[in-house]
């Protein structure tokens, strides 16, 4: 288990970054930089995504002490940013766990990766316009 702090640093070394450099990439203080390496402070969801951005790695790698792969997740992490930003925490998080479950059908097989992306956006785009119809049937009327 490699814990969140240590993953930052792991990965800006490998990318032969400065905290000053990661910083300026990420868009994030270097005080906030210096501060996930102290294991002082985690990352708001924005901020995790900006980071693993920069540092080229999956948010879920950074925030999951047991995931040592840091590609795991990376194909989804966009989809669920855009919904963060969209719609909120809560249905980042839910579509986070819908996309996990779903992952199982890909396990073991032979799907390649830009099958698995148009899988991917397929998901997301048909989340986002569910998600649109229940505002306009559902949401304030004027």
């Amino acid at each position: 288990m490699i814990p969140f702090n240590e993953k930052v640093k792991e990965s800006r070394g490998k990318l032969g970054l400065s905290q000053k450099q990661l910083a300026d990439k990420a868009g994030i203080a270097v005080r906030t930089i210096v501060s996930y390496e102290s294991g002082e402070r985690f990352p708001y969801p924005a901020q995790l995504y900006k980071l693993a951005k920069a540092l080229g790695v999956s948010t879920e790698y950074l925030k999951n002490d047991e995931i040592e792969d840091p590609e795991y997740g990376l194909e989804r992490m966009d989809y669920v940013e855009e919904v963060r930003k969209k719609e909120g925490s809560k249905e980042a998080h839910d579509l986070e766990a819908m996309l996990k479950e779903n992952q199982a059908m890909f396990a073991g097989g032979s799907v390649s990766a830009e099958a698995k992306d148009a899988y991917f956006q397929a998901v997301m785009k048909a989340y986002l316009e569910c998600k649109e119809s229940a505002r306009e049937t559902f949401g304030r009327k004027k």
